[in-house]
C-alpha cells in the first residue's frame, strides 16, 4: 500500500490499537472520570474525558503524532504544512518540533490569539491567511506547491482517524459501562476514529455527534439535507464548511445521530464547565455538553461519556461568558432607574438593595441625557442576587419605594 492509499484507506479497530501504541508516552492518557454535578444538571449519569489537559490543550495532537510518524524519511526532511484554526496547528506544531520536522501552519485571521501565539511558541511558522478555514487553505495549497511540502490534514486522513480513536480506548477502558459517546464535530475526524473504535469494541453503544447550528455540514450529509455554513461561532474549532470525503463516509456507517446546538447552549456548557468542574472549555470543547443541555429527555438516565476535546479559550471571551451567565441566571442584575436629582437618592437606592442583600457591583449616574428631565437622574445600577427570585425581591422593593424601575438587556449594560 502506497502513502496515498494509506491517507485514505479503511481504518479498523486493529489499526486503532496501533496507533495507541505509537502514542503511547509521547500524548497523554487523560483521566476519563465521573461528573456528578454534570449529572444532577443534565438528569444522565456524566463521565467526562479530559482531552484538554494534552500538552497543546486539545485532542488534536493524538491524530497529528500518527500522522507525522508515518512520513519517510524524505518527506520529513521537505516539511509538513497544516491549515486549522488552532488546535490542530498546535498539535502539528508540538510533535514536528519533537520529531525535527519543520512545519508551517496557515491560520485563517480571526483565530484567536491564544492559539496564534501557542502554534508559534511550538515552533512552526505561522502564516495568517484568509477570514475563514477555506480562505486559509486557498493560501496553504499555494505555499504548499511552492514550496514542495507534505500536507498533514486535520480531519480526512486516515491516520488522523485513527489517532483520534485512540480516544474511544481510553474511555471503554476506564467506563466500560458507558451506554452513549458524546463528540463534538467538525470536520469529522474525532468522531470517525472514535465511532470505529467504539462500535468494535461494544456494538451496542451509541456515538452521537454534536455541531453548532451555523455549521451543520455532517448532519446534512447525514441526513441528505442541503445547509448552510457560515457566520461567527463561539466554537470555531468546529466551524467547518467543507468536511471530510473519509469522515463522511465513515460517520454513515457507524454514528446513530448529529445534533444541532445553539450559540447560548455552547455558552451555557462552557460555564458549567468552568463553575461546576472547575475546568476550562473552548466552545468546541463544550459542544458536547451542549447536546445533553439542549436534549436532556434523550439522555436521562443513561451513562454518556463527553469528550471535553479543548480548552483553548481567550480569556477574555471567557471571562464575557461568565457575566452572561450569570445574568441569564438572574444572579446578576442590571436595571436603569428613574430618580429625582437630589442629594441622598443614591445612597437611598445601595440601602434598599443592600437591606435585601443584594450587593451593588456597578453604578453609572445620568444627568446629562436628553431623555432626563432637567431636574431628574437615572440610575444604572448593577447588582448580584442569589437567584432570580431574590433579584425580583429588589426591584419590587425599589419599585414600592416609588422609582421607575426597568430592566437592562445584558449587551445594553455591558456596551
Amino acid at each position: 500500500m502506497d502513502a496515498a492509499e494509506a491517507e485514505n484507506a479503511p481504518v479498523t479497530l486493529e489499526e486503532i490499537l496501533q496507533a495507541a501504541e505509537l502514542i503511547r508516552g509521547a500524548v497523554l492518557e487523560t483521566p476519563c472520570l465521573p461528573a456528578p454535578r454534570l449529572s444532577q444538571l443534565t438528569g444522565a449519569d456524566v463521565f467526562v474525558k479530559y482531552e484538554n489537559m494534552q500538552v497543546t490543550g486539545a485532542f488534536k495532537e493524538r491524530g497529528a503524532l500518527v500522522k507525522l510518524a508515518s512520513l519517510d524519511a524524505t518527506k520529513k526532511a521537505r516539511g509538513v504544512i497544516a491549515v486549522s484554526a488552532g488546535n490542530h496547528a498546535q498539535g502539528v506544531a508540538y510533535h514536528a518540533g519533537r520529531l525535527g520536522i519543520p512545519a508551517t501552519i496557515v491560520m485563517p485571521v480571526l483565530t484567536p490569539f491564544v492559539k496564534i501565539s501557542a502554534t508559534r511558541g511550538y515552533g512552526a511558522e505561522v502564516v495568517l491567511a484568509g477570514n475563514t478555514l477555506a480562505e486559509a487553505k486557498a493560501e496553504a495549497d499555494r505555499l504548499a506547491e511552492e514550496r514542495n511540502l507534505v500536507w498533514v490534514h486535520p480531519y480526512d486522513d486516515a491516520h488522523v482517524i485513527r489517532g483520534q480513536g485512540t480516544i474511544a480506548l481510553e474511555m471503554l477502558a476506564a467506563q466500560p459501562d458507558l451506554d452513549v459517546l458524546v463528540v463534538p464535530v467538525g470536520g469529522g475526524g474525532l468522531i470517525a476514529g472514535m465511532a470505529t473504535a467504539a462500535k468494535a469494541l461494544k456494538p451496542s453503544i451509541e456515538v452521537i455527534g454534536v455541531e453548532t447550528v451555523l455549521y451543520p455540514g455532517m448532519w446534512g450529509a447525514l441526513y441528505g439535507k442541503e445547509v448552510r455554513c457560515e457566520g461567527a461561532t463561539i466554537a470555531e474549532g468546529i466551524a467547518v464548511r467543507d468536511i471530510g470525503v473519509l469522515t463522511t463516509e465513515i460517520v454513515r456507517k457507524t454514528v446513530d445521530d448529529i445534533l444541532l446546538v445553539s450559540e447560548s447552549s455552547i455558552e451555557q456548557a462552557i460555564n458549567a464547565y468552568l463553575t461546576l468542574q472547575r475546568t476550562i472549555a473552548e466552545g468546541a470543547g463544550a459542544a458536547g455538553l451542549a447536546g445533553l443541555l439542549s436534549e436532556r429527555d434523550r439522555f436521562t438516565g443513561k451513562r454518556v461519556g463527553l469528550v471535553l476535546c479543548g480548552g483553548n479559550i481567550d480569556p477574555r471571551l471567557l471571562s464575557k461568558i461568565v457575566v452572561r451567565e450569570l445574568a441569564r441566571d438572574g444572579k446578576l442584575v442590571s436595571i436603569r432607574i428613574d430618580t429625582p436629582d437630589r442629594p441622598g437618592v443614591l445612597g437611598e437606592i445601595a440601602t434598599v438593595i443592600g437591606d435585601l442583600q443584594g450587593n451593588v457591583v456597578d453604578v453609572e449616574h445620568h444627568r446629562l441625557f436628553l431623555n432626563v428631565p432637567a431636574k431628574g437622574a437615572t440610575l444604572d445600577v448593577t447588582f448580584e442576587a442569589f437567584d432570580r427570585p431574590h433579584g425580583e425581591r429588589i426591584v419590587a422593593a425599589l419599585r414600592e419605594r416609588g422609582y421607575g424601575v426597568r430592566y437592562l438587556e445584558i449587551g445594553e449594560r455591558m456596551e
